[in-house]
């Protein structure tokens, strides 16, 4: 996917600079206004910038009000079939949004793996996804194939009479975000794997259960429980940690109708 990031603001561009990190060829466009370090391409006008844009990315990150940048695309898009995916984070970093081609384009995927490298919260408001309720956490040994994880999720899943079809998220600390069966496991099964920063498990205010040995490992008090809590809103544990030769398990519940 040929990516583009936009920003107006220095706070903006440091979070750009952090996705090029894992997205080296990320091309990222800069408001003449700001100050560069010489990398990024400068632009004058929003509204010519984003038609442009448009014709020539397959994905499109805006680090901007989302107004201003519903604004820019008047006219642009065509076809949820043909148009690139188009997501929006805040300046602060706290939310993705996906904004435009979800499915097709791939802006919900795009979403996802934006906020998981800045540790923000996905947006997504695509209706088959929205109704899903449940985040799986997900904590293995070093090696693990994607045959054994798939397998530990559906067993759990299986004998807690949880259907697969409602698990929105698989969910895992950042010290597993590089885990080559973890990541295959999620893209066999068709769901968003979601990482949780380090410091926010350190300092999740929810129960949830600790082990030495997993303290001792990977410097974390666990992983499978507060991976699932963190990853959702309003969650709860339905299923607490079930172990699985070397696969940790957990899941949790989102309670969307709860306004709390």
């Amino acid at each position: 996917m040929k990516l583009a990031a936009v920003t107006f603001s220095t706070p903006g561009l440091r979070i750009c600079r952090e996705l090029k990190k894992d997205m080296p060829d990320l091309d990222i466009y800069l408001h003449d206004a700001v100050a560069g370090a010489g990398g990024e391409i400068g632009f004058a006008r929003i509204m010519d910038l984003t038609p442009r844009l448009f014709s020539t990315y397959s994905g499109l990150v805006y680090v901007a009000p989302c107004g201003v940048v519903v604004r820019s695309l008047a006219g642009c898009p065509q076809s949820k079939y043909h148009d690139p995916a188009v997501v929006v984070a805040d300046v602060g970093g706290r939310h993705v949004i996906s904004l435009l081609s979800g499915h097709e384009g791939g802006a919900n995927p795009l979403a996802i793996a934006v906020a998981n490298l800045i540790d923000a919260e996905p947006v997504i408001t695509t209706t088959t996804e929205a109704v899903k309720d449940l985040v799986v956490g997900i904590g293995c040994r070093k090696g693990k194939s994607a045959e054994a994880i798939i397998t530990a999720v559906r067993q759990v899943l299986e004998e807690h009479s949880l259907a697969i079809d409602r698990v929105r998220y698989l969910a895992t600390a950042a010290v597993k975000q590089h885990e080559k069966g973890l990541l295959a496991a999620a893209e066999r099964l068709g769901i968003p794997l979601r990482i949780v920063a380090a410091d926010s498990i350190r300092n999740c205010r929810q129960e949830f259960t600790s082990s030495d040995f997993v303290t001792d490992r990977v410097a974390l008090p666990a992983v499978a429980e507060p991976a699932a809590l963190l990853a959702g809103r309003r969650t709860s544990l339905i299923v607490r940690k079930q172990a699985l030769t070397g696969i940790t398990i957990a899941v949790a519940q989102e309670n969307c109708s709860s306004l709390a």
